[in-house]
């Protein structure tokens, strides 16, 4: 128990810069607080001590504002950020190196009792605040959920989900998105970034647009001089696009 705690503090310090001392972790950080009451209480559930281990969860929950199911299973070096309501559910499952931020929830979306129904996360997965992961599917090692998603559906390990209902971000648009956002002066993601809002779509249909047209703006381009047909190169480019503007839009 105390190798556990011990990993438990040192991963603390590894992962927040505002921890300052192994001593103020260890009396100051409610997650790791709510790690040991669960340590306790999983040990009563296991050997079918069911009253007792759900009251050392429920003395967790009042102590620290996270509810930790005592049948669930949480592996090493978890750190729960902050951690004011978080809900883990009986069934969950949460594997080695997890980080997981304020308000998240791992609930179940059955009623019948004996089945699978909280999520299992793999090794090293990020879950953000306000994010909910609901059934008895997995998420894949070194996954992260985005701060407020909602997933309902297993996620690859690797992949990024964000959203309501989440989706799997596609790391190679998205990059072509930022880098055209960056040559404008002007980042869709600052305020709207992987949200399911009209903005944020539109925005995202707008950069997608561009650099679409600037790609094929090149290549017909780079025809026209294979063929002998030199461009004016005293005709400037001109860019109607107001970013500005739009960013005042999604402020």
């Amino acid at each position: 128990m105390f190798s556990r705690l011990r990993e438990d503090l040192a991963s603390v310090r590894e992962r927040d810069p505002a921890a300052r001392s192994t001593f103020e972790v260890l009396t100051c950080y409610p997650g790791v607080h709510a790690l040991m009451f669960h340590r306790l209480a999983h040990g009563a559930w296991r050997r079918q001590w069911f009253w007792l281990g759900r009251f050392l969860s429920h003395i967790s929950r009042f102590l620290t504002g996270i509810e930790i199911h005592p049948g669930a299973i949480i592996g090493r070096r978890v750190f729960i950020d902050h951690g004011m309501g978080v809900v883990i559910g009986e069934t969950a499952e949460i594997g080695d190196d997890c980080t997981i931020y304020q308000a998240v929830t791992l609930g179940g979306t059955s009623l019948y009792r004996g089945t699978k129904r909280h999520p299992t996360l793999g090794k090293g997965v990020v879950v953000g605040a306000g994010a909910k992961v609901l059934g008895g599917f997995t998420v894949g090692d070194g996954a992260k959920i985005g701060s407020n998603a909602v997933v309902v559906k297993p996620v690859p390990a690797g992949a990024t989900a964000v959203g309501n209902p989440a989706r799997i971000v596609d790391a190679e648009r998205d990059a072509q998105r930022e880098q055209k956002a960056e040559q404008m002066g002007f980042s869709a993601y600052g305020v709207t970034r992987d949200m399911d809002d009209p903005v944020s779509k539109a925005l995202h249909g707008l950069l997608d647009h561009a650099v679409e047209t600037d790609r094929r703006l090149q290549a017909m381009a780079a025809r026209l001089e294979a063929a002998g047909l030199q461009l004016d190169s005293s005709v400037e480019a001109k860019d109607d696009f107001d970013a500005s503007r739009l960013s005042r839009m999604v402020d």
